[in-house]
């Protein structure tokens, strides 16, 4: 069986972690394999800057897309690879030797995954998971306190800055081109349901 790429994106905030570790505990590990885009970051001093001279990672050039598209292709040929995982600048953490074998169910997400025409074309199913933007901004501000040591001054400037500028400017109009949006004001489980319905019928055809 080939293996089936799923793109998955959505604004920064919406639920694509929990949907995704959701999906992920529904399949044996060597029936999936997740990709994303947060390991494709480019480094600190490369990233691009807004009019403040404050560095922005929520735009499609703060990402490697090259390196990512080469990826996606390859597991969708068939082969591994191996990363190393972007911590996102936390000193706190040791960033790991992250390995990726071919699965015959690929799942890529990230901000970006339907921009990038030469990841887009892999895609068998796109798949666009939305939220209130003030729902988006308490989900931020908790990510990035906890996981990322970001302050609340910090998060609430590049959620105004940098968030929703790039959100109206590469993701609203992605939006209506997906295959499925999923809302996610409350929760997501009947959606959930759906998709692993139906990728479990795949793997057993």
């Amino acid at each position: 069986m080939a293996p089936y790429l799923i793109g998955i994106t959505g604004g920064s905030g919406s639920g694509k972690t929990y949907f995704l570790n959701s999906l992920l505990h529904k399949f044996e590990k060597d029936e999936i394999c997740l990709l994303s885009q947060d390991n494709y970051y480019l480094p600190r001093d490369q990233q691009p800057k807004d009019e403040n001279g404050v560095q922005n990672f929520d735009t499609p050039k703060s990402i490697n897309a090259e390196d990512l598209a080469q990826d996606v292709a390859k597991l969708k040929s068939g082969a591994g690879f191996e990363r190393q995982e972007y911590t996102f600048n936390n000193p706190d953490v040791v960033p790991k030797l992250l390995k990726f074998e071919p699965a015959p169910i690929v799942v890529i997400e990230g901000l970006f995954v339907m921009h990038y025409p030469e990841v887009n074309k892999l895609l068998d199913l796109r798949l666009f998971i939305d939220a209130k933007d003030h729902i988006k901004l308490k989900r931020r501000i908790i990510r990035d306190k906890v996981e990322r040591g970001y302050d609340l001054d910090d998060v609430l400037y590049r959620f105004e800055k940098h968030v929703m500028p790039s959100y109206d400017k590469y993701l609203e109009p992605i939006k209506h081109r997906s295959d499925l949006i999923v809302p996610n004001n409350d929760h997501l489980d009947n959606a959930l349901e759906v998709l692993v319905g139906f990728l479990k019928s795949r793997l057993n055809s």
